[in-house]
């Protein structure tokens, strides 16, 4: 039985469709799309209800909210599981026109807010948050005049002294990729979905965003 639900749309099937949210009337997931007249379904799109990824046989509930995830073209951003390697982040971003590339690299220290730390965990909504960092570095590269920039993040476990972000950004000039690497890092803090917990000497704190 059809129930009403709220659908959300990110990133690029946000301006194909010319909104953000609306309500429909659908009984499972898989009903969603065709009952939003955007024509043929993406491939690689994810759906997500409540928050979390949800099968395409998953049965809705009235009230529910259903979030269509599109895939993220050009592979540039990314969550990993496995250590970093910084050279083949600055590579993404390798350019003839560049004529700087300036990276960020975020490491786990020792301490923190007074305390020891013995190892980071970090959480991510995957799909949303490569999406969020997509739209964070098309905004960046119109600002700044870019030529590329890539970021990748680690998830799960990180262990002091590890790679935990690393951003890589190129230019033409070399004030515009250091300016849109501190602003890349600073706001991919604040608004990608993306969750820290410090476990420490004594016990253990989930930091989240902005940290």
């Amino acid at each position: 039985m059809a129930v009403t639900v709220r659908v959300r749309l990110f990133a690029g099937l946000r301006k194909r469709a010319g909104w953000s949210e609306r309500e429909i009337a659908a009984a499972t997931v898989a009903d969603v799309w065709p009952a939003l007249g955007l024509g043929d379904e993406p491939d690689g799109l994810l759906y997500a209800v409540n928050k979390a990824y949800a099968p395409r046989d998953a049965v809705l509930a009235d009230g529910d909210e259903v979030a269509l995830i599109p895939p993220v073209s050009g592979g540039a951003f990314r969550l990993t599981e496995e250590p970093i390697d910084p050279a083949a982040v600055i590579r993404e971003v390798s350019d003839p026109r560049a004529g700087g590339i300036a990276t960020f690299i975020g490491t786990t220290r020792v301490e923190s807010r007074g305390r020891t730390v013995h190892f980071l965990d970090y959480e991510a909504y995957g799909g949303m948050a490569e999406q969020v960092m997509a739209e964070i570095a098309e905004e960046l590269k119109r600002k700044h005049d870019l030529c590329e920039i890539a970021i990748t993040h680690r998830i799960g476990r990180v262990d002091i002294g590890e790679l935990s972000v690393v951003i890589a950004v190129s230019a033409p000039h070399r004030a515009a990729a250091l300016a849109a690497c501190k602003e890349a890092i600073d706001t991919l803090k604040e608004t990608v979905p993306l969750w820290k917990k410090e476990v420490y000497e004594g016990g253990e704190e989930w930091i989240g965003r902005g940290s």
